[in-house]
């Protein structure tokens, strides 16, 4: 009979358990402004989340966005969407953020330049048509997007994020399309150094 050191166990049920409760966070939306502003930071890189104007989510569509923490950069971070069933904070550079703005308060959006956002906590997407709300989302693991002002570019690449690999898709009524890069599967421990 093999045995297994106790010490390994404990280390297997302690990876196991931040497993669990990493997944457990992914639904749980942030409500005071100090949750709000962590679940932002989540979004990206330090070196992006350290100087980002940190906003809140407009309480009506057109409405403007409120300023939980003034940044140095061009670059503004969200927490959760409000009414969104997952966890899926961003941050956003100055052209994909005004694309996003117009284009989730019915504008259409004048992308003039790239445009580059970060979701590390991933987002959850369906096959493209279904409708069958009781079968199971694909979580997209950590990821970029991109936004361009050549829209024809985008056209040929892939539309199903269900896939694990790079794809296009658009903003809730919007045909605009922006490119999602993922990094990683979301659960898949990222490397170190």
């Amino acid at each position: 009979m093999k045995v297994i050191p106790v010490s390994i166990l404990a280390v297997s049920l302690i990876l196991f358990s931040q497993s669990l409760k990493a997944q457990a966070v992914t639904d749980k939306h942030p409500v005071t402004d100090a949750e709000k502003i962590a679940d932002a930071l989540s979004a990206g890189p330090e070196f992006i989340t350290k100087n980002a104007t940190i906003l809140d989510w407009p309480v009506a569509t057109g409405r403007e966005y409120r300023v939980l923490r003034k940044g140095t950069s061009e670059w503004s971070c969200l927490p959760a969407v409000p009414g969104y069933p997952h966890d899926e904070p961003g941050c956003f550079d100055k052209v994909f953020m005004e694309f996003m703005k117009d284009g989730l308060a019915g504008r259409t959006p004048h992308i003039n330049a790239v445009g580059i956002s970060y979701m590390y906590k991933g987002a959850f997407v369906r096959k493209p048509g279904e409708t069958d709300s009781s079968k199971p989302e694909f979580h997209v693991g950590p990821h970029i997007m991109i936004v361009s002002p050549h829209q024809d570019e985008l056209q040929a690449y892939n539309r199903d994020g269900t896939m694990g690999v790079p794809y296009v898709t658009h903003l809730p009524n919007r045909p605009e399309l922006f490119l999602v890069i993922p990094i990683r599967q979301w659960n898949e421990k990222a490397l170190t150094n």
